[in-house]
């Protein structure tokens, strides 16, 4: 059931909050609590729309003071655990930017998506270790680790390029953290999410990119096993430069696809060179010389185009996800792929990706954090899209598909890539080291004992039992 919160009492947290406080059948209600993956409605007991450090702080006071879980959205990228009874702040408003070229940093605030970041650096000569998608939050990605398809090889995770974060913990205080203030904070924070409090700044350094290589190529169908074969020969010897991912996709008719992808199978590969067009178009000849590409839009580009390379969806989509890590990625299990999710298959539309890891995304940082299972060749995962509430309906072939690969995989996963599927402790637990997750835990005693920040991929306290 959930709670209900008396009208004095939200008229209380109102009264210290400058931004709106809304409870279930107030007007903007549905607007402040809507996240980008539809699929779950979020349905809390009061929604906070936090215009300052101060409104989160306030929030956090009040639902420390009442018993209450503590959820937050920025884009809603990440939404996976129902809000229900919860107090969710909404960050949108906490979206400015300030970057100081000469120590090539960027200080943000927890709603600055992933395109803002990118023009705004890009215009000083810097970028961001940016995802796929332009409208993800930047503060979320970075916290689970933050794979760039583009930068990632050559520069590592996210995560790895945060300097310092202020976070209101559960007790409702602001803390400045980095490597010197509270260390133990700052490393938990840096790959174990929002597990810990309510993060609104982040200072992370940003490269010296500003063009790169890139671009898809598209394939029809009946191309699959010689565009795959052509994918692994590349990666087997692709520098740390070269960022390569390939996609099976199953997209409808609409105005945002192109028409030669409308209603049939294709095959993406995803290509992002950091060198000049010219050593590009050597190592991606063999990939070219696969057949006729449907598309082929691998070029030079600004480091502000790089959403195309992916074209992931930007408009709210209902998506249903999962995820897993291989050691490799053989003939064998490009074959199972294949046979699992390739065109001869009937399975719902969506996109099955391949991304290759390794390189700087293997290595540790130099100043240690929490983000675990570095050490992996590939990343396999599978966005499904439908109705609001197909859940289930959605578990059973995306399963299929993880459990054909099963043989390749090694159990682990990504934070950022743990899915509503992977809600349980032990499912949580998979993205992390054993040791990892053990000082995780002792953390989270230390700051949230009692399990506030518990609406999303949780990390309990060690005597706490889920609300």
């Amino acid at each position: 059931m959930t709670y209900v919160i008396p009208r004095n009492v939200i008229a209380q947290l109102a009264a210290e909050v400058a931004g709106p406080v809304l409870a279930p059948g107030d007007e903007g209600y549905a607007a402040e609590t809507a996240a980008w993956n539809t699929a779950l409605v979020q349905c809390p007991a009061v929604a906070v729309g936090a215009t300052s450090a101060a409104d989160v702080q306030a929030a956090v006071r009040f639902a420390g003071a009442n018993a209450l879980p503590v959820a937050t959205i920025s884009t809603g990228h990440g939404a996976v655990v129902p809000s229900d009874g919860a107090v969710l702040i909404n960050l949108r408003r906490l979206n400015g930017v300030s970057i100081d070229a000469h120590s090539r940093t960027a200080t943000i605030g927890p709603a600055v998506r992933a395109q803002q970041l990118i023009e705004k650096g890009t215009g000083m000569g810097l970028a961001p270790l940016a995802g796929s998608s332009p409208n993800v939050g930047v503060v979320g990605y970075s916290l689970g680790g933050g794979i760039s398809p583009t930068l990632g090889r050559r520069y590592g995770f996210s995560a790895d390029h945060v300097q310092a974060a202020e976070i209101v913990t559960s007790d409702g205080a602001l803390r400045r953290i980095d490597a010197d203030h509270e260390p133990d904070l700052f490393w938990a924070i840096r790959g174990g999410t929002g597990n810990f409090g309510v993060v609104t700044s982040l200072t992370l350094g940003l490269v010296p990119v500003t063009r790169l290589y890139g671009g898809g190529l598209y394939f029809a169908g009946e191309h699959v096993r010689p565009a795959v074969d052509a994918y692994r020969r590349l990666t087997a010897t692709a520098s740390e430069d070269l960022s390569v991912s390939f996609a099976f996709l199953r997209l409808p008719s609409g105005p945002s696809v192109p028409e030669p992808l409308r209603d049939r199978f294709t095959v993406h590969v995803r290509i992002a060179y950091l060198g000049p067009a010219t050593d590009g178009d050597r190592i991606i000849a063999d990939l070219r010389a696969v057949a006729p590409a449907l598309i082929d839009t691998v070029a030079e580009i600004p480091y502000t185009a790089i959403p195309a390379i992916h074209a992931d969806p930007v408009e709210p989509t209902p998506t249903y996800e999962m995820s897993t890590l291989l050691r490799d990625l053989s003939a064998d299990a490009a074959e199972a792929l294949i046979v699992a999710a390739g065109p001869d298959v009937d399975i719902p539309g969506g996109v099955v990706e391949v991304r290759q890891l390794g390189g700087a995304l293997a290595r540790a940082p130099r100043v240690p954090n929490a983000v675990g299972n570095r050490d992996v060749g590939f990343q396999l995962s599978g966005a499904m899209f439908g109705a609001p509430g197909r859940a289930e309906e959605f578990r059973t072939p995306l399963a299929e598909i993880a459990d054909a690969m099963a043989p390749w995989t090694t159990g682990g996963k990504q934070a950022n890539f743990l899915t509503g599927y992977d809600t349980t402790a032990e499912a949580v637990a998979r993205a992390y080291e054993p040791h990892t997750y053990r000082r995780l835990v002792e953390i989270k005693d230390a700051v949230d004992p009692h399990n506030m920040f518990r609406v999303n991929h949780n990390i309990p306290p060690s005597n706490a039992t889920r609300a």
